[in-house]
């Protein structure tokens, strides 16, 4: 039997266009190219793109569990408990000038199911709005906002529980607020200004989807938590929601927001320049709302 000539080798192939393993290189003129492997990038961990949200997440886990060690109910702590931890407190910060109150009330939780609702939401919209305003933008706007929904909640507290201010030397008649529900709401506040941003490069749709599931989320909550509110005042039993902390972290969310512009798709100067001014816009409103309160007061 015969046999076939043996195949002639196939050409050479140069590198496939469009493959990211491969770059063509020119060696020298005439000499065509030649395929060279590029490195490949190692896909970077949630926490190198989202510092904040883990050390936030941290902080408020290492509270709860010093408080449980310091001998406080996981389940159901009592409001001296709350207080001795940091809780806000309309007497304590308006009689007693324990102004401190307004940011540690944050990161103190009424027992472990509220540790673990807000924790769940923070990890949730942490991870989301962090690369949209950079680490320092999320440490500013849980802060901020935190800290708008607690002076809001402790001027319509003095307000409603007080009637009149000669009569109560004790500030235990004042409900203690507690959580970071209201840093919550104000970075789900942040993300609905920042998520309709022409800049980004994403699809219109896929933006205006994950949008409206924030909308969804906050105005699901604020629902809830007024109507549980409002059984609780015709039950005389039940939770007590400190949706004033919601609707002052909310609103003030949106006020951080709306002179920024996201980080991605946008120049880093116009960026921080950004950043700055909302950072200012927002600090110099708390300040002037806390004079206000003090004017109240009286």
């Amino acid at each position: 039997m015969g046999s076939y000539p043996p195949a002639p080798p196939p050409p050479a192939q140069g590198p496939v266009r469009g493959d990211p393993a491969f770059e063509p290189q020119i060696l020298s003129p005439g000499s065509g190219y030649v395929a060279t492997q590029r490195p490949m990038r190692k896909p970077r961990s949630s926490w190198a793109t989202s510092p904040a949200t883990y050390v936030l997440v941290g902080i408020n886990c290492a509270v709860f569990l010093a408080m449980t060690l310091k001998g406080v109910s996981p389940g159901n702590p009592t409001p001296q408990q709350l207080l001795n931890w940091g809780a806000d407190n309309a007497g304590n910060v308006l009689y007693l000038d324990q102004w401190w109150r307004i940011i540690t009330a944050m990161f103190v939780h009424v027992g472990i199911l509220h540790l673990a609702t807000n924790i769940w939401c923070l990890w949730n919209l942490g991870l989301l709005a962090e690369p949209l305003m950079g680490s320092v933008g999320l440490f500013a706007v849980y802060i901020l906002t935190g800290a708008a929904g607690n002076l809001l909640s402790t001027l319509i507290n003095w307000y409603f529980f007080l009637g009149d201010w000669a009569k109560y030397h004790d500030p235990a008649v004042f409900p203690s607020g507690a959580g970071a529900s209201g840093a919550v709401f104000g970075i789900a506040g942040a993300l609905i200004i920042l998520l309709k941003s022409k800049r980004l490069p994403v699809p219109p749709d896929e933006l205006k989807k994950l949008r409206k599931s924030v909308i969804y989320f906050a105005a699901i909550n604020l629902v809830i938590g007024f109507s549980i509110s409002a059984g609780t005042r015709v039950m005389h039993a039940g939770l007590n929601i400190d949706n004033m902390a919601h609707l002052g972290g909310f609103a003030c969310g949106i006020l951080f927001a709306a002179p920024m512009v996201p980080r991605f798709g946008s120049p880093r100067t116009l960026f921080q320049s950004r950043l700055r001014v909302a950072i200012g816009i927002v600090v110099g409103a708390l300040v002037l709302f806390g004079f206000f309160i003090v004017s109240v007061r009286g």
